[in-house]
């Protein structure tokens, strides 16, 4: 199994992907039926010498880190470009790639090749993608004017994109000037995109080659490709897990999301109006993790890993302990 470990390594490497330990147990286990640790992946990753340590970096820890709850809830978006073929002077071959990213899961929602990315092209692509996906109910961005014209001093109202959150009901939001690591998700994936581009035998000189790059590298990204947040799953897995958010038509006054794991008893807790609420579950979920998806007295209890809906139910507000068999919903 030591050469099956090295070997995937050097692979993954080679064709620029990630191939930490994390990822590679993810293949062990879906490629070759080989259950092991990330630790002894690790250690053997260390002994081959295909790992250099560094205390220097700053420890995971240390970042205070922010996640939407739900698939949908907030979409992330930014610009890099990429040359087709040998930099030119006049910069006419500079390519640039638009992504659109679900904070939630990862998942790549949209990464298209332009010459340039306009403001159009920014409200294009997010109606195509909402076309497949479902529209966002937010989306993150930094202060480009295709964007937004929050610092063109007033000239000229809303762009193109702002128009069509205002129309559809979507919340957009900014990262703060001088403050890139808001828009942090986006822009670690443009990296993660750009170094596998990078590492292809073959470099793109038309857009149309760009593109069939980008749209193998997305398939991969989202398919085959574990994320340590997503719970070793991969985006896709993450995305389809949970029910979607949506653009939001009236204010979010009682709806909300909670986290919690059931108890030993097969219950999770829930406090509404000052009053606490105990929801059965079954002792076969005792100390599975939960997501309660909270709308008023609707209640719906998932799984996050798999996505399975435990239960649906209307909370009776004048109980204490709502038993299973009294779904209401």
């Amino acid at each position: 199994m030591n050469n099956l470990i090295v070997n995937l390594r050097d692979d993954l490497v080679s064709q620029g992907l990630d191939a930490g330990p994390d990822t590679i147990v993810w293949h062990l286990q879906h490629h070759h039926d080989i259950d092991v640790s990330r630790s002894t992946v690790r250690r053997r990753l260390v002994a081959a010498g295909r790992v250099t340590p560094q205390p220097q970096k700053r420890p995971k820890s240390s970042y205070i880190r922010f996640e939407a709850d739900l698939p949908n809830q907030m979409w992330q978006t930014d610009v890099t470009h990429y040359y087709l073929g040998e930099p030119r002077p006049d910069q006419t071959n500079r390519a640039e790639i638009l992504t659109w990213l679900d904070d939630h899961s990862r998942y790549a929602i949209s990464i298209t090749a332009h010459l340039p990315v306009r403001g159009d092209t920014v409200v294009e692509t997010l109606q195509t993608a909402g076309n497949r996906h479902g529209l966002p109910a937010s989306i993150l961005s930094d202060n480009a004017l295709i964007y937004t014209t929050r610092f063109a001093g007033g000239r000229g109202g809303h762009n193109r994109l702002e128009r069509f959150c205002l129309d559809h009901h979507i919340d957009q939001k900014h990262s703060r000037p001088h403050h890139p690591t808001t828009c942090g998700k986006v822009e670690r994936f443009q990296q993660t995109l750009k170094k596998w581009l990078r590492k292809q035998p073959i470099q793109p000189t038309t857009l149309g080659e760009l593109q069939t790059l980008l749209d193998t590298f997305t398939d991969h990204y989202n398919q085959r490709r574990p994320h340590r947040s997503n719970q070793r799953r991969t985006p896709a897995a993450a995305y389809t897990a949970l029910p979607k958010d949506t653009p939001h038509t009236t204010p979010e006054t009682h709806w909300r999301i909670r986290h919690d794991r059931v108890d030993s008893t097969g219950r999770v807790s829930l406090r509404r109006a000052g009053r606490m609420h105990h929801i059965g579950l079954g002792r076969a979920h005792t100390s599975t993790r939960v997501v309660l998806i909270i709308d008023n007295l609707d209640i719906r209890v998932l799984n996050p890993a798999t996505g399975e809906l435990l239960r649906h139910l209307k909370l009776n507000p004048e109980r204490d302990y709502q038993p299973q068999n009294n779904n209401n919903a």
